[in-house]
């Protein structure tokens, strides 16, 4: 029943989580610069996170050059950039980025030189600013797709380690188990033995004691007394020797018996987890899917 749970969630877990990857679109677009529309592209980022975007794009922007990014009501504008993927000399870069419903759109306008910009007509420059935007955009999408395969993989090798941990309980707690039954074996044969050393001991003790009462004061009856110590001595080590060992016996016991009620409960964990742990390697498997796809654009 377990197994065809599983089986069903395995079934569903494509259709959960993952958001599969959206296509990055690089369109022939007008960006307005003051009051006048100028030639430019746009291209979509999905996924991204504005900040995360918006600060990578001045980066590059601003690479190679001292020349800084001016933002005014959301419009960017730099002079002198930088981009030798589109220009071998400096242009002028005119720009602005959009939140959508789920994705960013970058807005940009190249100035190759006064009022002359990169557009249709332009030639190989408009292809050029269209793979630099699509690269760009494609730098990003992979970002945010590998953060979230680097946190499904990060989840997946948590329960492994959770498995491993189980795992690894369990077996302790089998040798456990193992060496307490050993040391019940070995206090069980040093009671027979103490018992043993009680018996000769309390035989002797007799023996000794009747010989005491028959002896005079001196120093025979002196000496016989001191032997009568030593076994008494001895009784009350045998004693204190069964003692122990049956109080090792009882608390051996009762880890046997607590490990034994454990290694089921342990058990089912393990179970657990190593359903959760097939259920993960599917999810994770479709981001990094998604990762693949995305940096085959």
């Amino acid at each position: 029943m377990k197994s065809m749970f599983t089986i069903f969630l395995l079934v569903l877990v494509p259709f959960f989580g993952a958001k599969a990857q959206q296509p990055i679109n690089v369109f022939e677009d007008s960006l307005k610069i003051g009051n006048s529309p100028v030639p430019g592209l746009s291209v979509t980022i999905p996924e991204a996170e504005y900040e995360k975007v918006l600060k990578a794009w001045l980066r590059d922007l601003q690479a190679g050059t001292k020349s800084k990014v001016v933002t005014e009501n959301s419009e960017m504008s730099i002079f002198g950039a930088k981009i030798r993927d589109i220009s071998a000399t400096p242009v002028n870069v005119y720009s602005k980025l959009t939140r959508l419903d789920s994705m960013l759109q970058l807005f940009a306008s190249f100035e190759l030189k006064k009022d002359v910009y990169v557009e249709r007509s332009s030639g190989p420059e408009f292809t050029k600013a269209q793979d630099y935007l699509k690269e760009f955009a494609k730098n990003q999408y992979i970002d945010v797709a590998k953060g979230q395969a680097d946190l499904e993989e990060k989840k997946l090798r948590d329960l492994q380690k959770e498995l491993s941990s189980l795992e690894n309980e369990k077996s302790r707690m089998q040798k456990s188990i193992q060496n307490d039954n050993n040391t019940i074996l070995s206090e069980k044969d040093n009671i027979t033995l103490q018992n043993n050393e009680l018996d000769t001991v309390n035989a002797a003790l007799i023996e000794q004691n009747d010989l005491l009462n028959t002896l005079e004061e001196g120093p025979a009856k002196k000496e016989k007394t001191e032997q009568i110590k030593e076994l008494e001595k001895r009784k009350k080590k045998a004693l204190n020797s069964i003692e122990s060992s049956e109080n090792k016996i009882s608390r051996s016991s009762s880890d046997i018996d607590k490990a034994t009620n454990e290694i089921p409960r342990n058990e089912k964990m393990q179970e657990k987890v190593r359903e959760q742990i097939v259920m993960q390697e599917a999810v994770y498997q479709k981001y990094a899917d998604k990762l693949k796809k995305i940096r085959s654009y």
